[in-house]
């Protein structure tokens, strides 16, 4: 099917949830012009637009998946180890969409489609080596209907690190700005700080003071190095933080105090942009995002003892306002762990036997690739579930949250719909625990758990947080006169929803009646309709001159120890269709000072 023929588009009658905009369920119209949300439409215009009658139907903006492994070599190692996974979910070509096939890891093709076909339209790859970067960019450039973004990793780079232990902040952030500008990054990640750059010889770091080999750098100094950085060139999001000791029992603790390092830090975002309307704060709150939660918060001191730590982490984020999570939830079966954190994947296999791949990069950062199964005949499976759940039912605020699967290493991304389900339902949740191993709710709090997500909290974990909390909110996660027309119709009346009717929430959320990206109908009822190309986000941050040109002759004098010439390193522009560059940290015009303008 062709793009709908007129340029603008009216959605009547619906039941809207926009918590950007405090809109909590109101019936209310919808008007598109051009792609963009307007407040309203000329009597020619309205006569020409596409006219969608959403009476009795759920409308929320389109969803944004903001931490999800979907580009990149990591990614296609594990399409690659694992053949079985492909023949068990196909997508047939059509006229207008390419064949796809993968369950856990989805070729580029089929992940886009799924994602639209879901009601999402916007996500970002969490983690890209800058190595690596032109493969990422291959892959998200391939990925149909999709506007996408990644963030580049730093968490264990030999500039970075050398830098951080001379307490040259400003070196850091040049070097850090020039690379986000040569590989088209958009935010900064921090996995395993430190301890993966002690991979490379077999070994770890168990706390956050313990200086690692060669640099003698500890990853408390790097967490605090970079998210100052973060903040001294004004990036869109905080520093995305995937903590020490992941996946280890009694990791809470780490977690808690990982956190704590930058809440003397403010957020200082210095993006050049024009906003669209909203009627809530569009700006980030949050210093640190920690990724994947649930991996992080394990109480414990051993896989015997083992329980959840997620009712203290959370105790500890309710009460700071520099945090936001997302939850890396545990929906069962088959699963495709892939990480940056070389080591955590070692242990996994050494606990599994799985088939594993590891990898170490240069002078950057490293990963690894394992195939899993989650069982819920399994104590330990069964308490990541509870936790899974935990850190968004038990963290007060819904806008310090962030609803993931840390796709696919939790669960995938097309398991949304049930993590939904389970939030919006304790019914729900205790059916499920009936399933489990008795661990599920004998060693965590979950089963005391009485709250029930509304529709209005599930529009916050999947839409209007993800988008403020990466610095998109001036354009997605919301319907404010300005942004981009996505928007997601569900066949939900919530004036009829039965939240102990689990599957009817599942059903609804898997293939909502219309997914419409930037004012075209894309997919209808699980099939896609439209096919248009995404855009690609990246920053484009400013820093001083001559502090650039310092770092930049480090740079090239420590280039020979890398395997690629410095030509070659570089993303040339032609990996990227409709690049959309985020001018970052700009200098006022007519003046010499280092300053930016946060414009809305």
């Amino acid at each position: 099917m062709a793009a709908n023929s007129t340029k603008t588009m009216i959605i009547k009658n619906g039941y809207l949830f926009d918590p950007l905009n405090a809109i909590d369920g109101e019936v209310k119209d919808i008007f598109i012009r051009e792609g963009k949300v307007v407040s309203s439409l000329s009597g020619h215009e309205a006569k020409d637009a596409t006219v969608i009658d959403a009476r009795g139907k759920t409308v929320m903006p389109g969803g944004v998946d903001a931490h999800s492994h979907v580009a990149g070599t990591k990614v296609n190692a594990g399409r690659l180890m694992r053949p079985e996974d492909h023949y068990k979910s196909v997508r047939k070509k059509t006229d207008i969409t390419h064949s796809g096939s993968g369950y856990t890891v989805p070729s580029v093709y089929k992940q886009g489609y799924d994602y639209a076909a879901m009601g999402y339209t916007t996500v970002f790859e969490a983690a890209m080596p800058p190595l690596e970067a032109r493969h990422t960019h291959e892959e998200m450039r391939a990925t149909p209907i999709l506007d996408m973004g990644a963030y580049m990793v730093f968490g264990n780079n030999w500039f970075i690190m050398r830098y951080l232990k001379e307490g040259d902040i400003e070196k850091a952030a040049a070097y850090v700005a020039w690379m986000m500008r040569t590989h088209k990054a958009y935010g900064i990640k921090c996995v395993n700080p430190a301890g993966v750059e002690n991979w490379g010889w077999a070994k770890n770091v168990k706390g956050l003071d313990e200086p690692n080999i060669h640099f003698e750098v500890t990853s408390r100094e790097i967490i605090r190095g970079l998210a100052e950085v973060n903040e001294l060139l004004g990036l869109p999001m905080s520093l995305h933080l995937h903590a020490n000791n992941l996946g280890h029992p009694g990791n809470w603790e780490t977690a808690r105090d990982s956190l704590m390092i930058t809440s003397s830090l403010e957020p200082n975002s210095k993006m050049e942009l024009e906003w669209a309307q909203t009627r809530e704060s569009a700006k980030r709150k949050q210093t640190v995002y920690l990724a994947h939660a649930q991996f992080s918060s394990y109480g414990g001191s051993s896989w015997r003892d083992f329980c959840s730590g997620a009712p203290d982490l959370a105790k500890y984020i309710n009460q700071t306002e520099n945090v936001v999570i997302d939850s890396g939830s545990v929906p069962f079966g088959p699963a495709t762990t892939m990480t940056g954190d070389g080591p955590a994947q070692h242990d996994l296999y050494m606990l599994t036997g799985q088939k594993w791949s590891n990898c170490d990069i240069e002078m950057e950062c490293g990963s690894g690739v394992l195939s899993l199964m989650y069982l819920k005949s399994s104590p330990v499976h069964a308490t990541m579930w509870a936790i899974g759940l935990e850190v968004l039912l038990l963290i007060d605020d819904p806008w310090k949250t962030i609803m993931t699967t840390d796709h696919p290493n939790g669960g995938l991304f097309s398991q949304y719909p049930q993590v939904i389900a389970w939030l919006m339902s304790k019914k729900a949740r205790d059916d499920t625990a009936k399933e489990c191993h008795k661990w599920a709710y004998d060693k965590s709090s979950l089963g005391g758990v009485d709250r029930e997500m509304s529709l209005y909290d599930i529009a916050i974990l999947t839409r209007a947080n993800s988008a403020r909390t990466i610095g998109m909110a001036h354009r997605k996660g919301h319907l404010g006169t300005g942004a981009d027309g996505d928007v997601t119709i569900y066949d939900i009346d919530p004036g009829d929803l039965n939240v102990n009717d689990p599957s009817y929430i599942v059903s609804r959320f898997s293939r909502p009646d219309f997914t419409i990206k930037d004012g075209q109908i894309v997919a209808r009822k699980g099939e896609i309709v439209y096919v248009p190309e995404g855009r690609r986000y990246y920053c484009q941050p400013h820093m001083d001159e001559d502090v650039e040109k310092d770092m930049m002759r480090d740079v090239r004098d420590w280039f020979k120890y890398y395997t690629v010439g410095f030509a070659n390193y570089p993303v040339p522009d032609k990996y990227l269709k409709n690049p959309v560059p985020i001018p970052v940290n700009m200098p006022m015009e007519g003046s010499g000072e280092e300053v930016g303008r946060w414009q809305k």
